[in-house]
């Protein structure tokens, strides 16, 4: 794959989310949450919430000399929901409303406590209890920034870049408050890359460098999707992993200068960039998880060297064995299956018969079907993600099951259920641990690339 650099034509137009449950390959990862499905969103540029900054140097003065100039800002949800937030304790803070009217000042190694006062946010001070008490002024929507240029921004424990913009409300149930870290969107990837990729050798740059790209697109093209929470991306699994700055790395830093910029593209229009922990040898196509996602750079392929191994057998999830008891599959079903199908907990006594009842195209588990023992015996069938949302790891509701390519077999002698499977993910595009594969077989984060989404391009954001 060659880079392109040249006007890039209708970039933020006709959007589709690409939610991905992406893992980081590096030890254990966090629990994958559940797979979002494509769907159109509308994009604004300049969101009504939280507003655009009042000063418009605030942000880009925060980024140290040895960064990268950010072309775009994007809106991260750190925090959803919680009672109260603890703003301060490292550089000095000042507090705005959202039309940049002073509200207040940290000093350095101070702390403030943030609460929810109805519709409005009450500035508390101290949160040892010293000071006068609630500030006076509430706004709907309050800022925060750093004091001098290149100071950072700390809530809770963490270090952001950028500027946090708090205001009532969380995802879904509309409680609590919401912390918002607005940020370039170049920062925002030294913070995603290390968390989702690890600490690499030198020898592996060429997987980080694919990942910034990766990662890149991924967040200029779900832009505004979670608009309706006042923000566009969450920091965890169910977006990009972003850890702030204490997640930063020269590595990851050097990475983002390296491909500065740079989206995959098809036909002009950014593209659906999935990616997940490890393929297991083969990828998925998009519509085998997610719909309406039939793309002509996301169709199944053999993820090996010219040898015949796969790339990402380095991979701690290359291949895994899970195992539940008679015992166990009676209590998750009652826990997974009424979600999802149509039966209730009290019709599941225990469970008879567990089998594949269908494949994909890249021999993935298509549906499953399990015979249930209860006030009537019948047979559920389960398709698609739920099955891994169903046919959780024990213990009864563990994790999601590490990916859908599996096979069912039984223990004679116990009755054990045993799934025997490989990889770890949806395994739709971008095989991270195949990357770093890859990279260590001296392959240039370009081939990485065309590997995965074939038929794109690489272009360079005006």
């Amino acid at each position: 794959m060659r880079p392109a650099y040249g006007p890039l034509q209708m970039l933020l137009a006709t959007a589709l989310t690409a939610g991905c449950a992406s893992q980081a390959p590096p030890g254990p990862a966090p629990p994958e949450t559940e797979e979002a499905v494509p769907r159109p969103v509308v994009i604004s540029p300049e969101p009504d919430r939280p507003a655009p900054p009042a000063r418009p140097d605030s942000i880009s003065a925060s980024l140290p000399p040895d960064t990268v100039e950010s072309l775009h800002d994007v809106r991260i949800g750190v925090s959803v929901g919680a009672d109260t937030v603890v703003i301060g304790g490292g550089d000095a803070l000042v507090i705005f409303d959202r039309r940049g009217g002073f509200i207040g000042a940290i000093p350095r190694g101070e702390r403030r406590r943030l609460a929810r006062s109805g519709a409005h946010v009450a500035v508390v001070d101290r949160p040892d209890g010293g000071g006068s008490g609630r500030n006076a002024r509430s706004p709907a929507i309050v800022r925060i920034a750093p004091r001098e240029a290149g100071g950072f921004l700390r809530l809770g424990q963490k270090d952001y870049r950028g500027e946090l913009w708090v205001f009532p409300g969380g995802e879904s149930t509309g409680r609590g408050l919401t912390v918002v870290n607005r940020l370039g969107v170049e920062s925002y990837l030294a913070g995603v890359i290390p968390a989702e990729m690890g600490r690499r050798e030198p020898a592996e740059r060429p997987a980080l460098e694919a990942q910034a790209v990766v990662s890149r697109t991924f967040t200029i093209r779900n832009l505004g999707k979670r608009e309706a929470n006042g923000f566009d991306l969450l920091a965890t699994v169910a977006d990009q992993v972003y850890g702030g700055v204490a997640a930063e790395t020269g590595a990851g830093w050097a990475a983002i200068r390296a491909t500065r910029h740079q989206v995959l593209t098809y036909r002009g229009r950014v593209i659906d960039a999935f990616f997940f922990s490890t393929c297991g040898g083969r990828t998925a196509a998009g519509p085998e998880v997610f719909r309406a996602a039939e793309r002509p750079y996301l169709q199944t392929m053999w993820d090996v060297s010219p040898s015949g191994e796969a790339y990402c057998r380095i991979s701690p999830r290359f291949r895994w064995q899970v195992e539940w008891t008679p015992a166990d599959l009676a209590v998750l079903f009652r826990q997974t299956l009424p979600p999802v199908a149509s039966v209730s907990e009290r019709d599941i006594d225990s469970v008879g018969d567990v089998r594949v009842a269908g494949r994909t195209v890249s021999g993935r588990v298509a549906a499953i079907a399990i015979d249930l023992r209860g006030r009537s015996r019948e047979t559920v069938t389960v398709r698609g993600p739920d099955i891994r949302r169903v046919l959780r790891a024990p213990p009864p509701p563990g994790q999601l099951l590490l990916s859908a390519a599996f096979d069912l077999s039984t223990d004679a002698p116990s009755g054990r259920l045993v799934a025997t499977g490989s990889g770890a993910g949806h395994g739709v595009g971008f095989c991270q641990w195949g990357a770093i594969g890859r990279a260590r077989a001296g392959q240039t984060y370009a081939e990485i690339l065309e590997a995965y989404f074939p038929n794109t391009q690489l272009e360079r954001l005006n």
